[in-house]
């Protein structure tokens, strides 16, 4: 039963998460480790997790709408291999034990936080590849690596969206813009699948959902709002910290647990 005082902590949570999402990406970093901080299991928190934060994909997808025209062939390609992949994602989480993903919980987070941390190279590295014409495999030949993210997004979102993103730039020759739009896209299939699939797993806490929704989108209207004077790159790097901080005290909390 979550108290007031808990509503409280994953609505401050939520409305950072959003805020911090807004700016520089990696809200995940913050809403998932509250949910577990008020006592709610791993799986229940991630699946918890990912329920909630679908609106703010298609959210997304809604803003870049305009960056989608003439990608409709694209879309009809990728889109069902994320949501494809979101669902084999889902499907692992829900098959793999809670002590296994307890383990993987410290892994994952730093994981996701070395994303978060090496975002900006990835953009300017996609700027510069998108700039190109020509020497791309081919778009048939993102097939395989965009599934295979779309099922770490299905296990576990926080990312997912920077790994998405560069695997787009190494086979397809667009625009940023266009390419992030399209990413957009696709984690809102990914996330919308897991979040469907989850709908029966009967694991999700349904009283801070609504909290986390609102609170995100809140959140994501004051960044918007702030854009102009929050430095996002300093904001990046506080969310990076806090990431580490935050896995490597799950991480201590592990190895305290096995000794």
């Amino acid at each position: 039963m979550v108290t007031g005082f808990e509503f409280a902590i994953i609505g401050v949570a939520a409305v950072l998460a959003g805020f911090i999402n807004a700016l520089a990406g990696g809200g995940s970093l913050i809403m998932f480790p509250a949910l577990i901080a008020i006592g709610i299991p791993p799986v229940a928190a991630n699946v918890t997790h990912t329920v909630a934060l679908t609106p703010g994909y298609l959210g997304g997808v809604y803003g870049q709408r305009k960056d989608l025209k003439g990608q409709g062939k694209l879309l009809w390609i990728f889109i069902p291999v994320g949501a494809i992949g979101g669902l084999a994602g889902g499907f692992i989480l829900l098959l793999i034990s809670a002590g296994t993903f307890h383990v993987l919980v410290p892994f994952l987070i730093l994981f996701a936080t070395g994303l978060l941390a090496v975002q900006d190279r990835v953009r300017g590295w996609i700027a510069a590849r998108a700039g190109r014409t020509g020497g791309t495999p081919g778009k048939g030949s993102a097939l395989v690596p965009v599934g295979l993210a779309s099922v770490y997004g299905g296990f576990f979102g926080a990312g997912v969206s920077v790994i998405v993103l560069a695997v787009l730039a190494i086979f397809i020759d667009d625009t940023i813009t266009r390419l992030n739009a399209l990413k957009q896209a696709i984690s809102f299939g990914i996330s919308a699948a897991a979040a469907v699939f989850f709908l029966f797993s009967g694991m999700i806490v349904w009283s801070v959902v609504p909290v986390v929704v609102v609170g995100s989108i809140a959140g994501g209207v004051l960044g918007g709002k702030l854009a102009s004077v929050i430095n996002p790159v300093l904001l990046k790097w506080t969310v990076v910290g806090a990431g580490t901080i935050i896995g490597l005290l799950f991480l201590a909390q592990l190895f305290g647990a096995a000794i």
